[in-house]
């Protein structure tokens, strides 16, 4: 198969049981795969060498942070870009449509996909839409610590294909991944800065999401509301008990994001920015020629 002149971007902090599959879903038709890592302790660099992709180290800060880091000291040749998790597949069909309209826009700077939530091992309904792939140079990240959003300037084209999102292996690492988002939306929240978009009702998409994240704790029966929302307009009832179980939890992450700001604002005391646990730079990777060169014009002193 002909490459793309597509370079994927992944960032990984302990995922060896998904990165080889993330990988293998872009392979043959990305023309070059970025891991960026966050210090992992388990098999995750070691799964990067043996798929023969370019690997850096970067100690975690934030979401955003981490994305402008690795846009703007990555050295990308291709003219396009598109941003994967490691928990992510790209369909064959996406990859067919990326091909296809690569070929037919080029006036888009952008694409939106859509992402098929997986919840305890099954596809659901509900899907989210937000632009993953943009032309090198378009795209940018704004200053937020999670829930990090590209903003791509110019035309940004939609893609029917969908990307599959395989979110946390079991429950309990599920609790683990969203007590950290949490603590991080809430101090976000108290400090004003949550927004990855300007808020407009009759804005953009993600301006509208945006709009309704700024009053959605003004609004009476606001978690009814919620309900309503992600059990109808999203269709998560047609998913039987699963659906209705993961609308449940995704009210209590609203309800802890409430609680957790309610907090912070009652005892003056912000938390710090939780991280999950990370290890030591690889040696294999911090004596490699790409390591060197991401680091080189401006030696981070992280990496000292």
């Amino acid at each position: 198969m002909t490459k793309l002149p597509v370079t994927v971007i992944i960032l990984t902090l302990n995922e060896e049981d998904n990165l080889s599959d993330a990988i293998e879903s872009v392979r043959d038709w990305a023309q070059e795969i970025f891991v960026v890592d966050s210090l992992s302790t388990d098999r995750t660099v070691d799964v990067a060498l043996e798929h023969n992709v370019n690997i850096v180290q970067r100690s975690f800060t934030d979401y955003g942070d981490q994305w402008r880091w690795a846009l703007e000291r990555l050295p990308v040749k291709t003219p396009w870009l598109l941003k994967l998790d490691a928990d992510e597949r790209v369909s064959p069909e996406l990859a067919d449509e990326i091909r296809h309209h690569l070929e037919s826009n080029p006036n888009k700077n952008g694409f939106v996909v859509r992402i098929r939530l997986w919840f305890m091992g099954k596809p659901l309904h509900a899907m989210i839409k937000t632009c993953r792939l943009w032309r090198k140079d378009k795209g940018q990240f704004p200053d937020v610590i999670v829930n990090e959003h590209l903003h791509v300037s110019g035309a940004v084209g939609r893609l029917a294909g969908f990307i599959e999102h395989f979110d946390s292996p079991d429950l309990h690492r599920w609790y683990e991944k969203q007590n950290r988002y949490t603590t991080m939306e809430a101090i976000m929240q108290v400090n004003g800065a949550c927004f990855a978009a300007k808020p407009k009702l009759f804005g953009t998409s993600l301006q509208r999401r945006m709009f309704f994240k700024k009053y959605f704790y003004h609004v009476p029966f606001r978690y009814q509301i919620q309900w309503l929302y992600e059990a109808i307009g999203r269709r998560a009832l047609l998913d039987g008990s699963i659906g209705l179980n993961w609308v449940r939890l995704r009210i209590q992450v609203q309800r802890t994001i409430e609680l957790k700001v309610r907090q912070m604002r009652l005892t003056g005391k912000i938390a710090e920015i939780p991280k999950a646990p990370s290890g030591n730079f690889d040696p294999r990777i911090l004596s490699s020629p790409l390591q060197k060169l991401v680091f080189e014009s401006r030696m981070d002193e992280e990496a000292q």
